[in-house]
This record gives C-alpha cells, structure tokens and sequence, in this order.
C-alpha cells in the first residue's frame, strides 16, 4: 500500500508541475484551401469549450501536442483519408510569447485530425512533443461557424498532381530540348 501511494504522489509531482506552467494559446489563425483570408479564432485558450479557441484547443490535442500528457491521447501513427491540411497558427503567451504551427484536417475521414511536429521550440528553451490526434464533429461544426467551407474544398485531379505533371513535361521538354540541339549539330556538319 506504502509502494502504491509513493508511485501516485510520484506521478502527481511529475505531471502536475507540467500541467501548471501548460498555459494556452491567447489567438490562431486558420489558413487554407476555400479561404479567402486567414480566420482568426480568440476566446478562452486554457481548455474553456465554451469559447471558439477552446474548442480548438480542446478538440486538436494542443495540450497533448505541445506538452506532452499521460495517458497519451495521440495517436499511433498517421491516420489515411485526410482530406485538405490547413494551417493553424497560434499564438501562445508565456515567458515569451511563441508561435506554434499545426496541420489541420477537418474533413478527415473518421473525423478531424490534427498533427503537430515535434521538436518546435517556444518560450526559448522549451520544445513540442508532437503527435497525431483526432478530434470530434464537434471542432468541425466550430470550424464551419468560424468560416470553413461546410464541405472539402475540390482540389481537382490535375491540381493534386501537379508537382508530378510538371516533373513529367519538364523531363520530356529536356529531351526534346536535346534531341532538338543533336538535330541541329548533325545539320552543321
């Protein structure tokens, strides 16, 4: 029993500190596919679901993101289906007021997703956990509310690959380009 009630207090010392500096973002800005201009989100940041911020805190796994919780809320790995990323930014006052950057999938199958990368610094020395994690209807419907499109933007098949397309018609213009030059030597001589 002695043993059980060291590892809750030991437990508690280790989280609680963490969870008391954890301190929540005081805006974001949404930018994306469907958007004219990027949407600003502001309310209550610390986790307050009555706020258009909170919800957006609460709903992409910030805290568990950035800070690190136990248990772990994230994900394992990257879900599939995600839909169009949007950037969200946020502004997270502290020490030193910090931006984090977050990719957002609210029209992810399954439900929205959020990923966050590890390893970004904020208030000087600190860094993100990272992770993927889901979210509810609940951050889509915020979403839509804000400004969102109600539905997935459509990208269009030759948008989505259009790194590819390019890659592909610049190849063939360099061989064009060189059988042309060859051509063109053979004929001077």
């Amino acid at each position: 029993m002695k043993k059980l009630m060291f590892v809750a207090f030991a437990t508690a010392a280790l989280v609680l500190p963490a969870a008391a500096a954890a301190k929540g973002p005081s805006a974001a800005q949404i930018s994306g596919p469907g958007l004219s201009s990027a949407v600003t989100i502001t309310g209550n940041g610390e986790g307050d679901p009555s706020t258009d911020l909170g919800v957006l805190v609460t709903q992409t796994g910030f805290f568990a993101e950035v800070f690190g919780e136990y248990p772990s809320p994230l994900l394992r790995a990257k879900p599939a289906g995600l839909g169009p990323r949007y950037a969200v930014v946020y502004t997270v006052p502290g020490p030193e007021t910090s931006t984090l950057k977050q990719e957002l999938y609210p029209y992810a199958a399954g439900g929205p997703v959020s990923h966050l990368s590890p390893r970004q610094r904020f208030w000087g020395r600190q860094e993100t956990v990272g992770g993927w994690f889901r979210g509810t209807a609940e951050l889509k419907q915020m979403l839509v509310k804000a400004g969102l499109p109600e539905t997935a933007p459509s990208l269009g098949r030759a948008r989505a690959g259009s790194t590819r397309t390019i890659a592909i018609a610049a190849g063939f213009g360099v061989v064009a380009a060189g059988a042309a030059l060859a051509a063109l030597r053979r004929r001077r001589r």
